[in-house]
């Protein structure tokens, strides 16, 4: 099966490297416990376990699903990207030293860029290109 459709604005972010404004994701205070997949893949990025509220306006985690999540260096030279490792959906920027978490790294990431399903639910078949 292709990749999941995506509108004008998950494009935009997932497919353009752009970034959702702060504040405004509809995951980014979400508490239920599950799994956060990639909006454009459904591959499994992060438990919920390892979500917590950085203050910073969109989802941070301090742990992927091993395997699951690219680092790869930023355009503007700085930072570094994070990206789906399946599809190579944007998903946001990786910061580390931070000191929120005893495991001292933010992944950052854009709301949009992912989908939630709740434990118990099923996890939908990982789509191919």
């Amino acid at each position: 099966m292709p990749f999941n459709e995506l509108n004008a604005e998950e494009t935009r972010v997932i497919i353009n490297k752009g970034t959702e404004r702060a504040g405004v994701g509809e995951l980014t205070d979400y508490k239920e416990a599950g799994t956060y997949i990639c909006r454009q893949c459904n591959t499994p990025l992060y438990q919920s376990a390892s979500k917590f509220h950085s203050g910073c306006g969109w989802p941070s985690f301090d742990d992927e699903i091993p395997g699951t999540v690219k680092r790869v260096p930023d355009a503007d030279g700085r930072r570094i990207e994070i990206v789906c490792n399946h599809c190579d959906g944007h998903l946001g920027h990786v910061f580390e030293g931070e000191g929120f978490t005893a495991k001292n790294t933010r992944h950052c990431v854009n709301s949009i860029s992912m989908k939630f399903v709740a434990d118990g639910d099923a996890l939908p078949d990982v789509l191919e290109k």
